[in-house]
């Protein structure tokens, strides 16, 4: 299984490719300095692989890299940095009591 992930920007959205075939996204609202990741969504045929996972990891190593603030709206998204706290510092401070996250 091939996997590859791309940052689609003029969809506004990060596509998880799987041997060909779009599998997934996680969509994003780009703003100054900051992006919001507003739903994440894996095809049904691809559910149970932890393709969500490397979508989710991929599109916040891609914002890190750009020095962007991550505004977790989408559940997933949110679920994934409280699991992964070494990503919790991507999300400002002041934001983190609005997603429900540690301060």
């Amino acid at each position: 299984m091939t996997t590859e992930v791309f940052d689609r920007p003029q969809q506004h959205r990060f596509e998880i490719v799987v041997d060909g075939q779009v599998a997934g996204s996680a969509q994003y609202e780009l703003r100054p300095g900051e992006i919001m990741f507003t739903h994440t969504l894996i095809d049904e045929t691809y559910e149970g692989k932890g393709l969500g996972s490397v979508l989710v990891r991929h599109a916040l190593d891609a914002t890190r890299e750009r020095e962007l603030a991550v505004l977790p709206l989408c559940p997933f998204v949110r679920e994934w940095i409280v699991r992964h706290q070494d990503y919790l510092d991507l999300v400002p401070t002041a934001a983190r009591g609005k997603y429900h996250l540690p301060a």
